[in-house]
């Protein structure tokens, strides 16, 4: 069942002229809460969030049972309390012990709404359950049905929020393969996923796949039309290997054929395929309930067979041969950690994110003395190299209109201009003995950008690192001249964190000297902001992040552990919690 958002509307419960008056105002400001979250939130299917809201307004215990009884049976993950008067507090919060929560307390003076807030914020920090506060700037009159930008975008923030936590408990990992390489981040750790997201690891070994490559466990039909999709739309680069070592046209086909076989495998165990069941493969039709993966490829898989190059990247994607859809969050080298990075800002912004190495820090000293340009614009204080060993979400090229955006925004022209500006090229055989095909692009400059990473600390337990910034586009000759130092058959982004003068962010090199590990994974657009909530309502504390103070919202509780240090609080406030 798809999560909903309820929205609860308290009220003062004495009758005799109180209530009564209160009870229309009360439920219009609910049904304006739930029109706003419709119509700006979206599920990670690309549906309207459905609200729930009571036909009854809740004055007292009984009332407050009723509710949390509809939102037991309507499935609600969320909840938002609103109310523009005085409540009785104790007796109207809700008391659900995991589900993320806020309140929205009337700034106007007629009734008291702002001080129901406090004083049901304070009993939530006092009963262990943290709360969100949302509190206008401006005082409004009664009766104003309006919601102000200032609670308008608290509420959105919310709900994106809050969602992503709703949606992901009860969900799965599909851990394909184990440790790729001794990365740490590929260590999956079951006891991280369920502790603080709700979600279990489903380790599938390797074998399983080219298991089902042998014995046919995969949609026939959908493999030819996939492989003519290839043949028509993903066009091929050049070979980087030296003339001795490049395969011939046979196996180079028989490498796109078993690509495709492994990425239709790939998404067959991560989601239900009835079409598996048609085909007497029942149980494999089931797959494994999964909302993210990984596939450790190397070494044991790619020393033999093609490596995981163009799965990871078409199904990181919003598009395939299928048209657009639904991109997944699958992690090169099954870097778990990354993994769920992405599936945050998939959840967060309903688009494909971005998997990829962070690379290299370019001084502008370095970028002259290799190229013999002097960065200027955006570039004067250096960038940094996100590039990836093959695999990046096409999306993430920016030819879409508007750059990388929803994926129940895109369209058919959409994908179109991403494959036209991606080609594949033969993976270099010194890392990949079995071949593949990796993918080459640039991602457009300009694009706002929100780069996180997700770690795992002995003695801490996760912790969370946030760069919002912007790609930036270098002039070709230098791009050539600094990616062709590496793998130049690899997706490239040039990104430029957004300085602060606090802490690292006071220039790019001190970003990527302090990144927590060797990948990273970008969202479209600023929304460092939701993540910072999102970390909160999982007790996930933040590291490092560029946020302007009014930006950070959490929940309330979190004032009470000091409101100067806020990185400071938020450590203790996530390990007060648990």
């Amino acid at each position: 069942m798809t999560p909903k958002i309820g929205i609860r509307p308290a009220i003062d419960g004495r009758y005799g002229g109180v209530r009564e008056s209160l009870e229309e105002p009360t439920l219009a400001m609910a049904r304006a809460a739930a029109r706003l979250i419709s119509d700006r939130v979206r599920t990670a299917d690309g549906r309207a969030v459905e609200c729930v809201i009571p036909e009854f307004c809740i004055g007292g215990l009984a009332e407050n049972q009723a509710c949390a009884d509809l939102f037991d049976r309507e499935g609600v993950g969320v909840s938002l309390t609103v109310t523009p008067c005085w409540c009785y507090g104790s007796e109207t919060i809700d008391r659900h012990p995991t589900r993320p929560k806020a309140i929205w307390g009337f700034n106007g003076t007629e009734r008291p709404g702002a001080v129901y807030l406090a004083a049901a914020l304070a009993g939530h920090s006092q009963f262990g359950l943290p709360c969100f506060g949302i509190y206008g700037h401006d005082v409004q009159d009664q009766g104003d049905e309006a919601i102000p930008e200032d609670v308008a975008e608290k509420i959105l923030r919310f709900a994106r929020a809050g969602l992503a936590v709703a949606q992901m408990r009860g969900r799965s990992y599909l851990s394909v393969g184990g440790t790729s390489m001794g990365i740490a981040g590929s260590v999956v750790d079951p006891a991280f996923f369920q502790r603080f997201l709700g979600m279990s690891v489903m380790a599938v070994d390797m074998s399983e796949v080219r298991g089902r490559m042998e014995s046919g466990v995969f949609d026939h039909d959908e493999f030819e039309r996939a492989l003519a999709w290839v043949k028509s739309r993903c066009r091929e680069g050049f070979d980087p290997n030296p003339e001795s070592d490049r395969p011939d046209r046979a196996t180079l086909d028989r490498r796109w054929a078993d690509s495709v076989k492994m990425t239709l495998i790939l998404r067959d165990l991560m989601i239900a395929n009835p079409r598996l069941a048609e085909m007497g493969f029942h149980e494999q039709a089931r797959a494994h309930n999964a909302i993210a993966g990984g596939f450790q490829g190397q070494r044991q898989w790619t020393d033999h067979y093609p490596n995981g190059d163009f799965s990871e990247a078409v199904l990181s994607s919003s598009f395939d041969w299928n048209g657009i859809r639904e991109p997944l969050a699958f992690a090169t080298e099954n870097d778990a950690c990354n993994a769920v990075t992405m599936l945050f800002g998939k959840l967060l912004t309903g688009a494909a994110s971005l998997f990829a190495d962070v690379r290299t820090y370019w001084s502008p000293e370095a970028v002259q003395r290799v190229s013999g340009w002097t960065p200027d614009g955006p570039a004067a204080g250096g960038f940094l190299h996100l590039i990836n060993s093959g695999p990046a979400a096409l999306d993430w090229t920016g030819a879409a209109e508007g750059g990388v955006k929803p994926w129940h925004e895109m369209t058919p022209e959409d994908a179109e201009a991403c494959l036209a500006a991606t080609t594949w090229h033969n993976s270099v055989q010194e890392y990949f003995p079995g071949g593949g095909w990796s993918t080459r692009f640039r991602t457009r400059g300009g694009l706002p950008m929100t780069l996180a990473r997700l770690n795992l600390v002995a003695g801490l337990g996760p912790v969370l690192q946030v760069a919002e910034g912007w790609s930036i586009d270098l002039p070709d000759d230098v791009h050539d001249a600094l990616d062709h130092r590496t793998n130049p058959t690899w997706p490239t982004t040039w990104f430029v964190p957004r300085i602060t003068g606090r802490g690292v962010f006071t220039y790019a090199y001190e970003v990527m000297n302090a990144w927590g590990a060797n990948h990273g994974a970008a969202a479209p657009g600023h929304v460092g902001a939701d993540f910072l909530s999102l970390a909160a309502m999982l007790r996930i504390p933040v590291d490092m992040h560029n946020m302007a103070r009014e930006d950070v919202f959490r929940p309330s509780v979190w004032n009470r552990l000091g409101t100067e240090d806020l990185e400071s609080a938020d450590y203790r406030a996530c390990s007060m919690l648990g």
